[in-house]
């Protein structure tokens, strides 16, 4: 079990997904500076109950499961506001939550294993492709960096075509969470695809 610094926000991120975030609450400026400074990821907790900014005496209901936020990026535009920009990477579970130094929140979390590779089945290729398309026509219009996409675009993996539709997608927390927390790729991708059928 490992301890973490958590941000908790009412939307999450998903392994290889893009994160922005202005930054201007105190405790969160000392924060991001320290994970900036020493190369180390953050937890990003979705929230169930309480508020991202920190309201005295209320303790945040966090779901189960979140994922680590790298910074890739960090402009100080005034003093006390930060834009950063952040990468996810591993989704992690957690297991206690606790006041920490500054008024961070801190995890007890285990860390899910990374998706292995399984390739896109023919029955769900259309996923890919709409999704390719989309970055295609970004490319050819020079609007790259207005796409929420992290190159290598691996449109032939199950897991990483599933977290780009998951965490697009109109879904609730809890349909985002438990597309989190689904540990077979291709079983994810499979429930994103009935999502977009339902929706």
């Amino acid at each position: 079990m490992d301890a973490i610094p958590l941000f908790p926000l009412s939307h999450g991120l998903f392994p290889d997904g893009m994160l922005q975030l202005q930054i201007f609450e105190v405790r969160y400026l000392d924060l991001m500076k320290r994970c900036y400074q020493q190369q180390k990821p953050f937890g990003v907790a979705w929230l169930k109950e309480g508020s991202e900014v920190q309201v005295p005496g209320q303790v945040p209901l966090l779901h189960k499961y979140g994922c680590l936020a790298h910074i890739r990026e960090m402009q100080q535009v005034q003093p006390t506001l930060f834009h950063v920009l952040c990468q996810g990477s591993m989704r992690f579970e957690m297991h206690d939550v606790e006041a920490g130094q500054y008024g961070v929140w801190q995890g007890s979390v285990t860390y899910l294993p990374q998706d292995p590779e399984i390739e896109v089945p023919l029955n769900l290729q259309a996923l890919a492709d709409r999704l390719g398309k989309v970055i295609s026509s970004a490319q050819k219009q020079g609007v790259m960096d207005q796409l929420p996409i992290f190159p290598p675009y691996q449109l032939d993996q199950c897991g990483w075509l599933a977290n780009r539709y998951a965490e697009a997608m109109s879904l609730n927390a809890d349909q985002k969470i438990k597309l989190l927390g689904e540990s077979d790729p291709l079983k994810r991708l499979e429930a994103v695809s009935r999502a977009i059928l339902d929706s």
